[in-house]
């Protein structure tokens, strides 16, 4: 797998604020983000952070740009995600209070073009495994330290090797394959100490949706750094898992390639959760023109 049309290096001065329309799909505010805007806004949040945590180890103001005392959470928001927050209150607010939403998903990017035909949105979505590597190609000029959490010591070990032949200069600055069970409160403060003690300004979680989302924002409210929930992000980049073909990704088919692949797993998300996605989007639209008309009249 190659990392194509990469967004260019920029210096570190130079980060700016990416703007992007926010748009809700199922009450979910989506930053509609393109590949490229994506990776620069995750870069500069990370920055941001970083600048905050080092003003408040010395005890200066904290900068007007940095955000809050602790860290920022990112969320990869597909059709199913979007569908399980709509079954799922806690889920749902987890989303709503995120830093930054992005619809990784082609039938997200559909609906809310659909449901916000005025805003000028972007037509292509912005994939989990693409936004790790444009924000690792970007993230090696401005000196990132990336931290990976999930999935299994393997998969662990066999990422760690592509990045590292991919990004040469890259900081990764640790890993964590934590058990595949409910972790006890101690558990899950010990994982939050060790990420902080190694200064990551990046945590990439990978626990699958939505315990990744959940874990993703328990871990920006504790360390000082951007939490992104990635998917089977890890298991693309290591090569355990095969991606659909490009086609297939763009038409919106991606989920019947991964059933294909996995289907006992798999099939009850898709069945289901492409359901209720539907439902959902379907009711949102019905009400904003329903909105729309009594409005006009």
């Amino acid at each position: 797998m190659t990392l194509s049309s990469a967004p260019s290096s920029t210096t570190t001065n130079e980060w700016q604020r990416e703007a992007a329309p926010i748009v809700t799909c199922l009450g979910i505010p989506i930053a509609a983000h393109d590949r490229r805007s994506a990776a620069r806004e995750v870069v500069r949040l990370s920055e941001q952070t970083r600048r905050a945590g080092r003003a408040q180890k010395h005890g200066d103001p904290t900068p007007s740009d940095a955000g809050g005392r602790n860290g920022r959470a990112v969320h990869l928001c597909n059709a199913y995600t979007l569908a399980a927050a709509d079954a799922d209150a806690e889920l749902h607010a987890v989303l709503r209070s995120a830093s930054l939403n992005l619809p990784d998903g082609q039938a997200v990017v559909w609906a809310s073009r659909l449901l916000h035909r005025t805003a000028g949105l972007p037509s292509s979505r912005v994939c989990g495994t693409e936004l790790l590597l444009d924000v690792f190609a970007l993230g090696q000029e401005a000196g990132l330290r990336h931290y990976f959490l999930g999935s299994t010591p393997e998969v662990l070990a066999a990422l760690l090797q592509q990045l590292h032949r991919r990004f040469p200069d890259a900081l990764i600055v640790g890993t964590c394959s934590p058990p595949f069970r409910p972790l006890t409160a101690g558990e899950l403060y010990e994982e939050e100490q060790a990420i902080r003690e190694t200064g990551a300004d990046i945590v990439w979680v990978g626990l699958g949706t939505p315990q990744q989302d959940r874990r993703t924002a328990q871990l920006a409210a504790v360390v000082p750094s951007v939490c992104v929930a990635v998917g089977a992000a890890f298991d693309f980049v290591a090569g355990r898992k095969q991606r659909a073909p490009r086609w297939m990704q763009q038409c919106g088919m991606e989920w019947l390639f991964r059933l294909g692949l996995e289907p006992r797993r798999l099939w009850r998300r898709y069945l289901f959760g492409n359901a209720r996605f539907v439902r959902g989007v379907t009711t949102q639209h019905i009400r904003q023109r329903a909105a729309s008309g009594r409005g006009a009249g």
